[in-house]
């Protein structure tokens, strides 16, 4: 399958991340105070989640939110997919996750190269290995760096079911084959905008 994006607009598209997640951070550092305050507030566990997805190449990496389940949402050791009525969000956790506020640590995931700022969701390999049940077609996703936002994060919302991990598969395939610098701003502004006017995806 080829790539749409050439070398030269590889390494653009890295700089970019470079640059922008960096001044996301610098410019954004009152909100991750003002998160950090309200988690506390609540002492649901550790302000900052992280969890073990697969990315670049296959490359396993940590990836970074701000907290917004419960600490034993997961105790029977068993891997669920969220969705947005989930019953273990925290009530500052469903607040984060309407407003998309717990991704931003994942500002510092595209800063050291983990993540871009589009690509395809990173996931975990349970569920990796229950998709590759029903497709060869996943490995082509670890020719990208997984991203905060994409078409399938747009369009197709919460994945909470193997349908939607399918078809979120398939446009991100789609964005692989078609992808450019001009596609990614798109992208970028389209979910700032959807963000900014409270549309829910």
């Amino acid at each position: 399958m080829a790539d749409g994006m050439n070398a030269l607009e590889r390494a653009i598209k890295r700089i970019f991340d470079v640059i922008c997640s960096f001044l996301g951070l610098v410019l954004l550092s009152p909100v991750f105070l003002v998160v950090y305050i309200m988690l506390r507030i609540q002492n649901e566990g550790s302000v900052i989640f992280k969890q073990e997805r697969i990315g670049y190449k296959g490359k396993p990496f940590n990836i970074y939110k701000f907290r917004t389940m419960r600490v034993d949402s997961e105790d029977d050791g068993k891997p669920k997919l969220a969705s947005k009525s989930d019953e273990r969000l925290t009530k500052v956790g469903k607040f984060l996750r309407e407003h998309h506020l717990d991704e931003l640590p994942q500002l510092w995931n595209v800063f050291i190269g983990d993540m871009s700022f589009v690509g395809p969701r990173p996931e975990r390999q349970y569920f990796i290995d229950l998709i590759r049940k029903e497709t060869d077609d996943y490995d082509y996703i670890f020719l990208m760096r997984p991203g905060l936002t994409s078409m399938a994060t747009i369009h197709n919302g919460y994945t909470d079911t193997m349908e939607k991990m399918l078809v979120r598969l398939r446009m991100d395939l789609e964005y692989f084959r078609s992808r450019s610098l001009w596609l990614d701003i798109k992208l970028i502004f389209t979910t700032f905008f959807y963000i900014i006017n409270g549309k829910k995806f």
